[in-house]
């Protein structure tokens, strides 16, 4: 398998997330994110990590484009920092943040680097949640001004856009289980705050179609291949129950589906939440969808757990290979779900994520990352088993380009390709990220 083999047209590049790597927390005129507050609480972060700093991107992004630069790496998702722009959420803007995006957009393109912007990946203005945040309906209100003005500023130069990062995962990990910011809990936070998701995951697209003439719109989706932990009924509906809610949730309400309350029950107490025409204003028709998958999950029947009835057996549980994530290492994982969002008929499927962290060690000068290595490998073996096959998987992004803060993990989890000191700033390509260089000027 070669670069060229997936054909000319095929979009490779890597991903990273404003808060995981810009820094800055507070400076330049940045109002503080939910992120920002949440790091603050003890015992919700390992270590007692934050972002303040973290890889300084805000000051280093130049010579970081050169290293992307010197990889062969084409294509770069990053995204935008809502409260960069809008430090209250709303309202007065901010012209440093501004400035600092397009000085970012402008030197990618002088560097051939085609940016891929992400408008929403986690961080929402602090300001906005004192007022529900994703569980107030004006949430939509408040998105699509953010998304006109990035639109009308950056649109000019941008062509690619994705709408929503991983609605799932910070919808439910954010508002009902409480383990990322903003640390809320229960179904009573969590209904709200997806309906509200699913429907700027609309318009937010909208208004993008109308602001950028020529876009190409998508947003994103977490997504794990399941399957059941034995062929038992109970395991079976259980299993069903869990993809409809990992796997379903948002991308069906968008193709006309609704919600996938059939398999999953609960799901008929979001009515509470939907005013009349809401299924229309759930409706988009993306250019392209961003799968970002990383493992498969073994899924049981479990009655004491509340709504669902189903639990995850984790990884070292069941004695497979995995990453320090506690992820299955299972290759077919991305090929299952490139099958399966296919089979939603969608115009094109971008892996806007796919990566590893495994145990990197700095050692004369070097991270041979052989597990990370042979994981990206054998990952890319399936896209483009998928590919081959007729799937309209069009294009790759490793998670990630650096090692950064990876949440309510902290730093342990690196994922990069390029190793980041972070007490140094020091840049150092992994042996991964060297054979991702050669792979893409098609040496290997």
């Amino acid at each position: 398998m070669r670069r060229s083999d997936f054909g000319e047209d095929f979009s490779w590049g890597t991903s990273t997330a404003a808060y995981q790597i810009e820094g800055a927390h507070n400076k330049y005129g940045k109002g503080n994110s939910i992120w920002d507050e949440f790091v603050k609480r003890k015992r919700k972060i390992a270590k007692g990590h934050h972002a303040n700093h973290t890889c300084d991107f805000y000051h280093q992004y130049e010579s970081d484009l050169d290293l992307m630069k010197a990889m062969h790496i084409k294509n770069f998702r990053f995204s935008i920092s809502w409260s960069r722009i809008f430090p209250e959420g709303c309202g007065r803007v901010n012209q440093d943040g501004l400035d600092f995006y397009n000085k970012l957009i402008d030197e990618c393109l002088q560097r051939d680097i085609t940016p891929w912007v992400t408008l929403y990946h986690w961080d929402l203005p602090d300001a906005l949640e004192k007022q529900g945040g994703w569980t107030n309906r004006n949430i939509i209100h408040w998105f699509t001004d953010y998304v006109d003005l990035c639109s009308r500023k950056f649109g000019d130069r941008v062509k690619y856009w994705m709408v929503l990062n991983e609605p799932m995962v910070f919808t439910g990990a954010g508002y009902f289980l409480g383990v990322h910011a903003p640390g809320k809990t229960g179904m009573k936070n969590f209904l709200p705050a997806a309906h509200h998701a699913v429907l700027c995951q609309a318009q937010g697209a909208h208004v993008l179609r109308s602001n950028v003439s020529m876009a190409q719109i998508g947003t994103t989706f977490s997504c794990s291949h399941l399957e059941p932990a034995t062929n038992s009924e109970k395991d079976i509906l259980a299993c069903k129950r869990m993809d409809a809610l990992l796997n379903r949730m948002f991308i069906e309400p968008a193709i006309g589906k609704g919600y996938p309350i059939e398999d999953l029950k609960l799901l008929s107490r979001m009515e509470e939440f939907c005013k009349p025409g809401d299924d229309k204003l759930s409706l988009f028709d993306f250019d392209f969808i961003g799968i970002q998958n990383y493992t498969r999950e073994i899924v049981s029947h479990a009655f004491y757990i509340p709504y669902l009835q189903a639990k995850i057996i984790k990884a070292n549980k069941r004695k497979v290979p995995s990453t320090v994530m506690n992820w299955e290492v299972y290759p077919n994982s991305i090929y299952q779900m490139l099958h399966k969002f296919s089979a939603y008929n969608v115009k094109n499927i971008v892996v806007t994520e796919n990566g590893a962290a495994f145990d990197d060690y700095l050692i004369d000068g070097m991270v041979h990352d052989m597990e990370r290595e042979e994981y990206l490998k054998q990952y890319l073996n399936e896209v483009y088993k998928a590919k081959r096959e007729g799937m309209p998987v069009t294009g790759y992004f490793v998670w990630s380009f650096m090692d950064n803060f990876e949440w309510a993990e902290g730093y342990d989890p690196r994922f990069g390709l390029v190793y980041v000191d972070f007490q140094t700033q020091e840049r150092i390509i992994k042996r991964s990220g060297h054979w991702y260089r050669e792979f893409l000027s098609g040496e290997k």
